[in-house]
């Protein structure tokens, strides 16, 4: 199998053979030439949107509620700026002639340290730049920002691959962002009397239309992205795709758990990948380094230069609606040590709560899309208004972290090499995308904009949503009732959480979507139920359900309530589902699950101490751990 251990040390070897600098690293190519190095699925077909002279350095692109393209520059990369020197360039791009491709740019903002991210807001544009997340705006219409806000501050900012990112404006209207889980202590301008929020080993979220801030679930570096139903996958350099189980504020109830680690690698396929480039010198030769040295010091480890993920990035399902069957919810990562891009099939797990990442049946020995450019940097994807999927390539001749690599090595490498270079590709099907040009939705009628949550194309969908969000008007309101009975059960949970947002919301709408025949749909009216008390037993229901995603909501949200009746289904449900260790923690996680109360009910109605189980002493060693540290003499025995 390509991959093992000697075909890596006897390749590395021969690259170690070469002596003349210019054979170990090849020079840029053209789009052009670049395009023509892509193996990529036979259904479809890369074209070129932007490209140097107008892009340089692109790490992210998004796209507002004209339909207007921005994107960031991050030319710094990977190195610090000092201190009021960024050279990070937010553009404008344009395509005045109406052929596809752009050809004229606007520098939007300039001078930015450490800009990645951006995402859309009341007509700006929020940036993450640690350790800010700034508000910019153009107010007189040239095309240049003219104000710029500090709306977040206190965010770690050492290292450039590892600081907060990657905005996503999520199907309950919270926004969330990768944070790495960096330790950070978050201010907010229009909070200052809270005092800092203390970020470790956790995510971001907030509302700005509420005003609220606090730590989410996760771990994400650069890719954070969600299915329809809210489920969040996130990208961390070796492992491709991860899940988080338990949103962070089940986890943080009482405050005594022994470990908040919600992290999920839902691979099937583990570190394994199809590249087609050889491993960089510098690489191959590094690796051949550490395994001697891991033979010598006797250490069972081996490291690998190819075929393994380790520069996975960007992480993006795919909801456009124009791709063939088979590929809308999809997750593509691209690989930018490997050169290429990878897709995951989503599935759920009949006996977990949570999904499988699998490689589609036409992908078991290759990828989505491999070039065989060493240039070629996929760092992240947007879904366009067209249901395309863009790809940004960073198009650098080295992509890595100069601290991690011999001195002997650096010697012979430009980090900055391929500065003045950069590339931004539609992936498109070869039957074609939409056509349809976007309107301004902010200047839409309220039933054109809500009609827009039904959109096939989930860009279409989310930009509807913000705006309505943004700007709440009472007309939307009946017209987000009327959503409600749409066929489409994403238009049903856009309508659902938006009147949520407008105080609108009825218990009713909610036992309805808990009925609903789609898994997605009721474990968010799960969520949504937990606003309304009297619905407590038709959660409690939900325990039962047939998808343990949902299953595992339920008892999330009953974990709420602290009563008698809570106690009882809570402990009936460790019982029948206390082997998967979600469901145990999800129990954990709430008092009800994790007092002296649920231990009584345990004993008198299923004789827990006395039965033999191989997951209780873990069950009852955390019940310890958490009665202890409310300050209450451990019982659990």
């Amino acid at each position: 199998m390509k991959g093992n251990v000697t075909h890596t040390l006897f390749a590395v070897l021969l690259i170690g053979l070469y002596s003349c600098k210019e054979d170990k690293y090849a020079e840029a190519l053209s789009p052009e030439e670049s395009i023509a190095t892509f193996n990529i699925h036979e259904y479809f077909e890369v074209k070129l949107f932007a490209a140097e002279p107008h892009i340089q350095d692109p790490v992210n692109l998004v796209f507002d509620e004209k339909g207007i393209a921005y994107a960031v520059e991050m030319p710094d990369y990977p190195y610090k700026p000092e201190e009021g020197k960024g050279k990070g360039v937010i553009k404008k791009l344009e395509d005045t002639d109406g052929d596809g491709v752009i050809d004229a740019s606007t520098v939007y903002a300039e001078g930015l340290a450490d800009a990645t991210n951006l995402m859309p807001w009341k007509g700006g544009l929020l940036v993450t730049a640690a350790p800010h997340i700034y508000y910019l705006k153009d107010d007189d219409g040239d095309g240049v920002a003219d104000s710029k806000t500090s709306v977040f501050t206190g965010f770690f900012e050492n290292n450039s691959e590892a600081q907060i990112t990657n905005l996503r404006l999520g199907i309950d209207n919270w926004i969330y962002a990768a944070n790495n889980g960096q330790r950070s202590d978050v201010t907010f301008k229009d909070a200052p009397g809270e005092g800092p929020l203390q970020l470790r080993g956790a995510d971001f979220r907030f509302r700005l239309d509420k005003g609220l801030f606090e730590k989410e679930s996760g771990t994400a570096q650069f890719g954070q992205t969600f299915d329809d139903w809210g489920n969040k996958f996130f990208t961390q350099n070796t492992l491709h795709i991860q899940q988080t189980v338990i949103p962070n504020r089940y986890l943080e109830r009482h405050g005594h758990l022994s470990s908040n680690s919600v992290n999920q690698n839902i691979s099937d396929h583990e570190l394994e990948m199809f590249q087609i480039t050889p491993p960089p010198y510098w690489r191959a030769e590094r690796t051949r380094r550490r395994n001697i040295q891991y033979q010598e010091q006797e250490l069972n480890r081996v490291e690998y230069a190819e075929d393994h993920f380790t520069g996975a990035s960007g992480g993006t399902v795919y909801d456009g609606g124009d791709f063939p069957e088979g590929f809308n919810g999809n997750i593509f990562t691209g690989e930018v040590a490997g050169n290429l891009v990878h897709r995951d099939v989503l599935a759920e797990d009949k006996e977990s709560p949570t999904l499988i990442a699998k490689r589609a049946s036409e992908e078991l020995d290759k990828e989505f899309l491999a070039s065989t450019d060493p240039w070629f940097r996929p760092v992240g994807f947007t879904v366009g208004p067209d249901g395309a999927l863009f790809l940004v390539d960073f198009y650098r001749q080295h992509i890595e972290t100069p601290v991690s690599i011999p001195d002997d090595l650096k010697e012979e490498m430009d980090f900055m090499h391929g500065m003045d270079r950069g590339r931004i590709y539609r992936i498109v099907p070869k039957s074609g995308v939409s056509e349809t040009k976007v309107q301004d939705f902010s200047s839409l009628d309220s039933k054109t904009l809500v009609s827009h949550l039904a959109h096939k194309n989930g860009w279409w969908r989310t930009t509807a949503q913000r705006i309505i969000l943004e700007n709440p008007k009472a007309e939307y309101i009946p017209l987000l009732k009327d959503l409600l009975s749409n066929e489409n059960p994403n238009a049903q949970l856009h309508a659902l959480y938006l009147l949520e947002s407008m105080g609108a919301l009825e218990q009713g709408m909610v036992e309805e979507a808990l009925e609903s025949d789609n898994y997605g749909v009721r474990k968010n009216a799960l969520m949504l139920a937990e606003n309304f008390p009297k619905l407590k037993e038709k959660i409690a229901e939900k325990i039962n359900d047939e998808s343990p995603i949902v299953s595992l909501q339920a008892i999330l949200s009953l974990g709420n309530y602290e009563d008698d009746f809570t106690i009882n289904q809570l402990a009936k449900a460790l019982i029948e589902k206390g082997e998967n260790k979600w469901f145990r923690l999800g129990i954990l996680s709430s008092n009800a699950g994790s007092g002296e109360a649920i231990l009584k009910v345990l004993d008198e109605k299923y004789n827990f101490s006395g039965t033999e189980i191989s997951w209780k002493e873990d069950y009852l060693k955390e019940v310890n751990h958490i009665l202890e540290g409310k300050g209450i003499r451990a019982k659990a025995e």
